[in-house]
């Protein structure tokens, strides 16, 4: 009897077309992909000569949006050692993206597996599941230009990756969280970096641009998915939820944003630095805050910021202000551009 009621209750929650304002931000969605979608290899043109990649390019250089970028020790560095350090990081932060992607798209196919005949939400689902396709292959390819041979995703994390996205079909909401937690971070970290204004190679300024305009809607729907189905949960599953969110999305940031071992014992970087790069100085842990103000928004819009979530925030150092409207820039904490270097002669 009681299984009986859960089913009725999750199949309940997978119809959403008599919530018309929902149903319209779907189709609104779904047209959106048809109408504007890109191509990783018709609208980059990896063959063209300003997209070639050499040795001693300065524009590989990190920007100060970079945690590892603005900090002391890597501007004492040599500019060739900062050029090598810069490759590295940019290559492997495509490789976990291209990871993070891969889960999303299987537990994207998993949910839409399960939606009944008719729901608009498959169709969406598949749409935004070309696109993260096109994506790997885009970030694939980037590495591949760069030519490091890096690692992506912390391996405890790769073997997880296995099992998340089941999770997608009996439990939703956390998976879409769970999204939220791996998209968030990136989006908030390559819309810095664009606004920043320093001079990138061409082929990480439109992998960029191209990975932010798509997200946007990704983003869009997971934030609207969660908006609708949340506040209706039971008080004790929304308590629960509540507590676990922030500890969500700290673990995967974490695991998304701070490189690899392989990273440090490559460039033989002191274990204080990496300390305070992450995330024990002011500037980094603002840096961390920052990147969950929508999450936090979206949090309070739903019910689950109350004073136990506050506290797990805070225990999970992410507490801050929420944002005010999704995407809403921290113009205080942006560097200015940096005068762009002459290249490092041979």
């Amino acid at each position: 009897m009681v299984r009986t009621k859960m089913v009725r209750r999750w199949r309940r929650n997978m119809e959403v077309r008599d919530d018309q304002q929902y149903v319209d931000m779907l189709t609104t969605l779904s047209e959106g992909s048809v109408r504007r979608n890109f191509n990783p290899y018709t609208d980059i043109d990896w063959d063209a000569p300003e997209f070639a990649v050499v040795p001693n390019d300065v524009r590989w250089v990190l920007p100060a949006t970079d945690p590892i970028g603005r900090h002391p020790w890597y501007r004492s560095q040599p500019l060739e050692r900062q050029i090598e350090i810069g490759m590295w990081r940019q290559a492997n932060v495509a490789k976990v993206g291209l990871h993070f992607e891969s889960i999303l798209i299987r537990g994207l196919m998993n949910y839409a597996f399960w939606v009944p005949n008719g729901s608009p939400e498959y169709r969406y689902c598949l749409h935004e599941s070309v696109e993260e396709c096109n994506h790997t292959m885009m970030f694939q390819e980037m590495v591949n230009r760069i030519g490091a041979d890096v690692p992506g995703m912390p391996r405890m994390l790769k073997w997880l990756s296995q099992v998340i996205p089941l999770a997608a079909g009996p439990l939703p909401i956390v998976f879409f969280f769970g999204v939220l937690a791996g998209e968030e971070p990136i989006d908030h970290t390559q819309k810095n970096v664009l606004r920043e204004g320093k001079a990138l190679h061409p082929i990480m300024e439109r992998v960029m641009a191209i990975h932010v305009a798509e997200e946007a809607r990704h983003i869009s729907f997971a934030h609207e998915y969660l908006r609708k189905r949340v506040p209706h949960m039971r008080p004790r599953k929304r308590l629960w939820l509540s507590l676990h969110v922030p500890i969500i999305m700290r673990v995967l940031c974490q695991a998304i944003v701070v490189p690899p071992r392989a990273f440090w014992k490559e460039f033989d970087i002191p274990r204080s630095v990496r300390k305070e790069l992450f995330f024990r100085s002011p500037e980094s842990r603002r840096f961390l805050r920052d990147m969950f103000g929508d999450v936090r928004m979206l949090c309070d819009e739903t019910g689950l910021m109350n004073p136990a979530a506050k506290l797990m925030w805070r225990i999970c150092k992410i507490n801050g202000e929420p944002s005010r409207y999704r995407s809403e820039p921290q113009r205080q904490h942006l560097p200015q551009a940096q005068q762009p270097h002459q290249t490092v002669s041979a």
